[in-house]
């Protein structure tokens, strides 16, 4: 802000200018982009950036509903789309948005449980952006987004976690495994029924058994005599 200013003042195209006259603000509206006119000595004037600016959230230690601490942090993205209540409003709007993010963080994952912060990150930010939008309304300042970066666990939550996942997926082998087994047994069943229907089928699965262990040029080959050919030698 400026004291005994000159005439003529220029502001660029991503600024305006809010003029005091003895104290008033003239005419309820920004002037700019390019040149205005200023009294001197009588007017001063507040130049306003409608940039976009992003800040970082702190990490923040938040106690979750089901009574977990997590360390949270994220960034905001927010403009200043009414420079005149930006300037007669609050004191400094940037700083106070900063601070309300902090609070506000804190007290929309205080309301979610540990399951719902690691999997619902996207409702948690659209939350979050729309309470700082309604509440930083007031000073003009727009909220376009806001984004969650970081969930930092304990290091013992971690290592459970990684204990019951590890869990979770040996049973689901065991499972596999066993119905692996049982669709395997009932194969064999089928096959067994299909061969004693057929004493030649057996013989064919002989050969068939023999030509595959030679396949693999193994020096020693078992083979398999059927036991009624013993049972004759066996009586004489």
């Amino acid at each position: 802000m400026d004291g005994c200013v000159s005439n003529i003042q220029i502001v660029k195209e991503y600024e305006r200018a809010v003029i005091f006259r003895l104290g008033r603000i003239t005419d309820r509206k920004p002037k700019g982009p390019g040149l205005f006119f200023v009294l001197p000595c009588t007017d001063t004037f507040v130049k306003v950036d409608l940039r976009t600016v992003s800040f970082d959230i702190p990490p923040q230690e938040i106690l979750t509903r089901d009574s977990v601490t997590v360390s949270v942090d994220g960034v905001v993205y927010f403009r200043i789309h009414c420079p005149i209540s930006s300037v007669a409003n609050v004191s400094n709007a940037h700083s106070s948005t900063r601070l309300l993010a902090q609070t506000t963080l804190r007290n929309v994952l205080g309301t979610k449980n540990l399951a719902e912060l690691l999997s619902d990150r996207e409702g948690i930010s659209l939350s979050m952006q729309g309470s700082l939008d309604v509440a930083t309304d007031p000073w003009g300042i727009k909220v376009e987004r806001v984004e969650i970066k970081d969930v930092k666990l304990p290091q013992q939550l971690q290592r459970a976690m990684a204990a019951e996942a590890e869990a979770s997926r040996e049973a689901r082998a065991k499972i596999i495994s066993a119905e692996g087994e049982m669709n395997a047994s009932r194969a064999l069943k089928e096959a067994s029924l299909i061969i004693a229907e057929s004493p030649s089928g057996l013989q064919l699965r002989y050969l068939q058994t023999l030509n595959t262990i030679a396949a693999e040029r193994n020096s020693t080959i078992i083979f398999p005599v059927p036991i009624d050919m013993l049972q004759n030698f066996m009586k004489k």
